[in-house]
């Protein structure tokens, strides 16, 4: 294998100036840059990663905590988590927590700087005291919306406001009995959804139902269809339904169309998340789509920040944007 003097040789200059250009620093002259760049594709160079890591004492690892890998949400968060990852030649470790306490709080204890590097970690039960079991010297950031007091680096959209969006394009529609399904007592991201719900409701003057907000334990496809058909039994069912994932809504459609309830003639349907099974529905499902792929660069962006810059910098609070993603089930 080709080492760092040989690429040197061949591009005619030191070791230092190959090991400059292989690690990303700016300050080598545009000539020597491309020489460099030339020789290391011409004797094929690839550097150690492990011995690398070794040097700097690092492991060349992060760990990235989900609940659920089944839900797609997730499953499309991970894979974007290790492409933005590799970039820049980290490894990726996925612990699945199922959104328990218990699971969260045992994966955090595990984590120390023999194994990773840093971390990123989406919760659905965590308290602010259960960070305190986690090692100081690992970087952590938090991803989604489960509200905890720490110090610590987070990504993240406007839960409030793309629920106000969602809910306020049905009312557009001119939909007026529309309910919601998702409400959950202890998950930070559907307290924040069903305020916006409530919220677009209220600026719109249209009251809030509360036999029309059903909760959810889990946000998986049974939950949706069994809440859909809980709210089309009720003796003045909804014309509009805003579901707070896309799991749910698919449910609902179906549940729907068992009950020979048309979409969205009958009840418009919303969901969440924007998952590719959203769009291949019958009929296609509208939805808020977060920008998932700026979630993951952000994320491991700010893994690098508090890497080279040291635990003592100021936390910081990214907002990702998102869109409406209007398909069949409003039109």
């Amino acid at each position: 294998m080709a080492t760092l003097k040989d690429v040197a040789r061949l591009a005619g200059v030191s070791v230092k100036t190959v090991s400059n250009v292989v690690n990303g620093y700016e300050f080598v002259k545009p000539d020597n840059r491309r020489r460099v760049e030339e020789a290391l594709a011409t004797t094929g160079y690839r550097p150690n990663i492990g011995a690398r890591n070794l040097r700097r004492g690092r492991t060349g690892s992060l760990a990235l905590v989900l609940p659920e890998l089944s839900i797609p949400y997730f499953g499309e968060m991970a894979g974007l988590v290790l492409e933005a990852a590799q970039e820049h030649e980290w490894n990726v470790l996925i612990e699945q927590t199922l959104g328990t306490r218990e699971r969260e709080r045992a994966t955090l204890a595990a984590l120390g700087p023999h194994m990773i590097d840093a971390a990123i970690v989406s919760p659905e039960a965590l308290h602010s005291r259960d960070f305190d079991e986690l090692d100081p010297g690992i970087p952590v950031v938090m991803l989604g919306e489960h509200s905890v007091d720490v110090p610590i680096d987070h990504v993240g959209i406007d839960n409030v406001r793309a629920a106000r969006v969602a809910t306020q394009h049905l009312i557009d529609l001119g939909r007026r009995r529309i309910a919601a399904i998702g409400a959950h007592p202890y998950r930070g991201t559907a307290t924040q959804r069903l305020e916006g719900y409530r919220s677009a409701l209220t600026a719109a003057g249209l009251p809030v139902r509360h036999d029309l907000i059903v909760q959810a334990l889990n946000y998986h496809r049974r939950d949706g269809a069994e809440a859909m058909a809980h709210l089309l039994s009720l003796p003045e069912p909804p014309d509009a339904v805003f579901c707070f994932n896309d799991l749910l809504a698919i449910g609902a459609l179906r549940a729907a169309a068992e009950h020979g309830t048309r979409v969205p003639q009958q009840v418009a349907v919303v969901g969440f998340d924007n998952n590719e099974e959203s769009a291949y529905s019958m009929p296609s499902l509208t939805t808020i789509a977060p920008d998932k792929a700026a979630i993951a660069h952000s994320a491991v962006d700010l893994i690098r920040r508090r890497i080279k810059g040291g635990q003592e910098l100021d936390p910081e609070d990214v907002q990702t944007p998102f869109s409406l993603e209007i398909r069949e089930s409003t039109r």
